[in-house]
């Protein structure tokens, strides 16, 4: 059942015996200590999911064993403390040090089986979380010298440093999550937590636990409302919540109190709240699909960012970013990207934007040997030559053609332009233009737009 066993440390036999049992009923592995030398050696050795301790032992008692491991900073997993004669300020003490939770004798079935499963699932997330940062640790800098980001990096300085709440728009994989997370690192809640929510990632019967936790005779259990209280909340493709969750979150941020599911009574927030979305929430409110009074709460600053072919003079300073980054995360040699590689990504759209260009730098030191990248390395990155955008030449309506006519010259001028912007995708094309892609299609087909030869797919 559990990825490690459950550690069992208490000096009287009766109780570790039943206790071991009731786990190994339950499907957990079980580990045995008497004393806390023999708690010390098991724990190296079994390499434990959760530890329970009994605070009195004859040898060290459990709060020093505690601390023992809290200043050895060797608090790598859950710890339950045990005792019969707790009381609050032993309570309080075990989890200053660091303890998950504390449990009294006679000890009830259902509530140990209950703080154990929390435990590990808490274990589980924070051992996700430290790996995913170790993993994922990409730079949050906004890199770039074009007009473009450095007008946003002005903005983004003046803005950490108040609490105002932000709207982030900008295209997928452009990086509005890296940007919540600077202004969040440089502003006055930055020692405490950053908390990223997509409520697309998490089943709709879960998301109503998930964000606003439950409260039960079994204890309380924290949203991620809560869990992000004192820091910075990250709302990312806020176009994904329905209109319920849309209301109930409006009238939670705005009053700045929650009821937890099965709760009784408010609880307080004190949040920063960031949004994102790659999609036009204005156009969505006046279409009826977002809720006017949650657009208007969340869209106090609106802070756009740019798509990269808008900032193609970036992209030198971003290959040399990444480069660095990659070569020392991954322990991979170090590539340069000559002049000819550098304008060759220039003139690319790069549909997928910052996030695109990150992986094809990756990949390309992990798949290349040679100290520099050459033009036919990136060729086959992209499957073969890179299939650029049709460059669009517009010129201005022939004023004297009939109406018909002049409508129709524009229109191919224009869904050209936009799927140039879109890098050649019909797909981003539909949406980009607010058509159904059937209907797109045909318009394209009717003013003589070969799609196959220029279009993309997604």
């Amino acid at each position: 059942m559990a990825s490690g066993p459950i550690l069992v440390v208490d000096d009287e036999p009766d109780i570790r015996s039943t206790v071991k049992e009731i786990l190994e009923d339950e499907g957990y592995e079980v580990v045995l200590a008497a004393s806390a030398a023999a708690a010390r050696e098991a724990r190296q050795r079994a390499r434990p999911d959760v530890v329970l301790l009994d605070i009195w032992m004859p040898d060290l008692d459990g709060i020093s064993l505690l601390r023992e491991w809290a200043s050895a900073g060797a608090l790598s997993c859950p710890v339950i403390m045990m005792s019969g004669h707790g009381t609050v300020e032993t309570a309080v003490e075990a989890t200053r040090l660091g303890a998950y939770d504390f449990v009294e004798k006679p000890i009830s079935l259902a509530k140990l089986l209950l703080t154990i499963e929390r435990a590990r699932e808490a274990g589980r997330l924070k051992r996700e979380n430290e790996g995913l940062r170790q993993h994922l640790a990409l730079p949050l800098e906004p890199v770039g010298s074009s007009k473009a980001m450095t007008a946003l990096r002005s903005q983004l300085e003046k803005l950490a440093q108040h609490d105002t709440w932000i709207l982030i728009q900008g295209e997928p994989g452009t990086g509005k999550e890296s940007f919540a997370r600077w202004l969040h690192e440089h502003g006055p809640r930055r020692d405490r937590p950053f908390i990223a929510v997509a409520p697309g990632s998490i089943p709709r019967e879960h998301l109503v636990a998930a964000l606003f936790g439950i409260e039960n005779a079994d204890g309380i259990q924290h949203g991620l409302l809560e869990q992000a209280n004192g820091g910075t909340l990250f709302l990312d493709e806020v176009a994904e919540l329905d209109a319920e969750l849309q209301q109930r979150l409006a009238s939670v941020l705005q009053r700045r109190a929650l009821v937890r599911s099965g709760g009784r009574g408010p609880a307080a927030l004190d949040l920063r709240v960031i949004a994102a979305t790659a999609q036009n929430l204005e156009a969505l409110m006046h279409a009826g699909r977002f809720r006017e009074e949650f657009y208007y709460l969340l869209n106090v600053v609106p802070l756009t960012v740019p798509p990269l072919r808008e900032r193609s003079e970036d992209i030198p300073e971003l290959l040399r970013l990444y480069g660095d980054f990659f070569a020392n995360r991954d322990k991979l040699p170090y590539r340069h990207f000559p002049i000819a590689v550098q304008n060759r990504l220039r003139n690319y759209p790069w549909p997928g934007n910052v996030r695109e260009l990150r992986n094809l730098v990756q990949r390309l030191l992990v798949m290349g040997s040679a100290a520099e990248v050459d033009l036919a390395e990136v060729d086959a990155a992209f499957g073969g030559s890179i299939a650029t955008a049709p460059r669009v030449e517009t010129t201005d309506i022939d004023f004297n053609l009939p109406l018909r006519e002049a409508r129709e010259q524009f229109e191919r001028a224009y869904l050209l332009r936009q799927l140039q912007q879109v890098g050649g995708s019909v797909g981003r094309l539909a949406k980009a233009v607010g058509m159904e892609r059937t209907h797109l299609y045909r318009k394209l087909r009717d003013l003589g737009v070969d799609v196959k030869t220029i279009a993309r797919e997604e």
